[in-house]
């Protein structure tokens, strides 16, 4: 069973653990094999737009906020599967956008991370096709298994 470790560091947003882990375990289960992200255990951090602004810059050279950056695990650790961070801020401003709730659009944002752990990527056009499907799959396994946010905002 993998682990899944959660790091809350924004102090708007209450985070239900065990949901998104099982967001996580239902993921692993329910998604095709080249949609799974490795073996080992998760790290997910929940962030505001100034901490992952500053992962940002300092990881990909690129100044300001972004919705969700992934780590990948440590080849020479067979338990790291790797970390994603996602803000919590950006999927406030951009749930509306989408027709999402705050709560949905980060939980696609953990979903998006996972893809990228299992080696989906989006830089290409047709590359973000397929990750957009993917996502689409891994927002339906969502809306089956949770009638309640796994996130809660404070307004």
């Amino acid at each position: 069973m993998r682990g899944v470790d959660i790091t809350n560091l924004h102090m708007g947003v209450k985070v239900d653990r065990e949901k998104l882990r099982r967001f996580i375990k239902y993921l692993d289960a329910e998604m095709p094999p080249e949609y799974r992200a490795p073996e080992g255990t998760l790290s997910l951090v929940v962030m505001d737009d100034a901490q992952i602004a500053k992962i940002h810059e300092d990881f990909m050279g690129k100044p300001g906020a972004t919705d969700v950056i992934t780590f990948e695990g440590d080849p020479q650790d067979p338990d790291d599967a790797g970390e994603v961070c996602a803000s919590a801020d950006t999927a406030k401003l951009n749930a509306p956008r989408f027709s999402n709730t705050a709560s949905r659009e980060l939980s696609l944002y953990f979903a998006h991370g996972y893809l990228h752990l299992a080696g989906v990527d989006d830089i290409l056009e047709s590359d973000a096709l397929i990750m957009r499907h993917a996502e689409s799959m891994a927002l339906a396994i969502l809306d089956k298994h949770f009638k309640t946010p796994i996130f809660k905002f404070d307004d």
